[in-house]
């Protein structure tokens, strides 16, 4: 079993700047694949990021690519994801989520425990 918690969302301007945590609990942190997800109303919930469990391989979705960074502490057990240059259309509630069998990747039927995710607004 895996607890995720998410943190850090809030409400910022256009380019402006918020780091997102996830806290975790549970199995080893250091063995499974991380990932973020969003969810903006009326959407499907999409791939942003994900990271390897040694964080030597990192993923990225390309509408974030360049502007998001995903991190992990194993020895603090948390993620975490930096974004910069925030755009409006880069509001929607963020997920992190754990994928304890695959390789880091973008399905998100590969993960198999989620947060309960935190929201980021980013007004124009």
């Amino acid at each position: 079993q895996v607890q995720l918690v998410e943190s850090g969302g809030g409400l910022v301007q256009a380019g402006g700047s918020l780091r997102l945590s996830c806290a975790a609990s549970g199995r080893t942190f250091s063995s499974y694949t991380m990932g973020w997800f969003r969810q903006a109303p009326g959407k499907e919930r999409e791939f942003v990021a994900a990271i390897s469990w040694s964080a030597t391989r990192t993923y990225y979705a390309d509408s974030v690519k360049g502007r998001f960074t995903i991190s992990r502490d194993n020895a603090k057990k948390t993620g975490y994801l930096q974004m910069n240059s925030l755009k409006p259309e880069d509001t929607a509630v963020y997920y992190c989520a754990a994928d304890i069998e695959s390789s880091p990747g973008w399905d998100i039927n590969d993960y198999d425990y989620w947060g309960q995710g935190t929201q980021v607004t980013v007004s124009s």
